[in-house]
C-alpha cells in the first residue's frame, strides 16, 4: 500500500511549475529562474494566507513580556497582534508599531505590564496542515501563471481549483 506523505516545498513549486508545462527541478535553489520565481511566489502566497489567522497559526492568549526597558518587542514571526481586553478601558490602546508594542493613549513604547494577546504567527511551508498547503499551491500556481503566462483560459481553471481548495481549508477550519 502505498503511502502519501504531506506536500513538500518542493513539491509545491514543481506543482506551480507544472502548471504552466515547465519540467520539475529536484532541488529548492536550483539557480533555474522559473523554480526562483515559482518558490518566491510561493512564500509571498504562504505570507498572505497565514496573515488571515486560521486556528494553526494563531496563539490565543499569549503574553508578551516587556524587556528591562519596559518595550515589548514582538517575535520575528508575528503576522499580526491583537490586545485580548474584552473591555475598552480608555487608558491604554495597544497597537504594533515598528515591531513593537506601542500605546497611542499614553504616546508611548514603555510598557508596566507584561501584555496579553491573541497573535497570529508565520509557520513554515511543512508546518500548516495540509488543507492549507493545497490552496497555498493552488493560489501561487494560478498567480504564477498570470503573471508568466497570462492565459484568461487557464487562470479560470485554476480559479475553479482554488476555489475548491480554498473551501476544503474552510471546511477544516470550521471542524476545528
Amino acid at each position: 500500500m502505498a503511502t502519501l506523505a504531506p506536500t513538500s516545498k518542493l513539491d509545491a513549486v514543481n506543482s506551480i511549475l507544472l502548471g504552466i508545462g515547465e519540467a520539475p527541478v529536484n532541488t529548492l535553489g536550483s539557480g533555474l529562474q522559473e523554480a526562483e520565481i515559482a518558490e518566491v511566489t510561493l512564500d509571498n502566497i504562504n505570507r498572505e494566507v497565514q496573515t488571515l489567522g486560521w486556528h494553526f497559526n494563531t496563539e490565543v492568549r499569549y503574553t508578551l513580556a516587556k524587556n528591562s526597558d519596559g518595550i515589548i518587542n514582538l517575535p520575528s514571526n508575528c503576522l499580526k497582534v491583537d490586545v485580548t481586553s474584552v473591555l475598552r478601558d480608555y487608558t491604554t490602546d495597544v497597537v504594533e508599531r515598528n515591531r513593537k508594542l506601542y500605546d497611542r493613549v499614553k504616546n508611548s513604547f514603555i510598557f508596566t505590564i507584561d501584555i496579553e494577546t491573541d497573535i497570529v504567527i508565520f509557520l513554515d511551508f511543512e508546518a500548516i496542515p495540509e488543507s492549507a498547503r493545497r490552496y497555498i499551491t493552488l493560489r501561487a500556481a494560478r498567480k504564477y501563471q498570470e503573471n508568466i503566462i497570462g492565459s484568461s483560459t487557464l487562470s479560470k481553471l485554476q480559479a475553479d481549483e482554488e476555489n475548491m481548495a480554498l473551501f476544503s481549508l474552510r471546511e477544516a477550519e470550521a471542524e476545528i
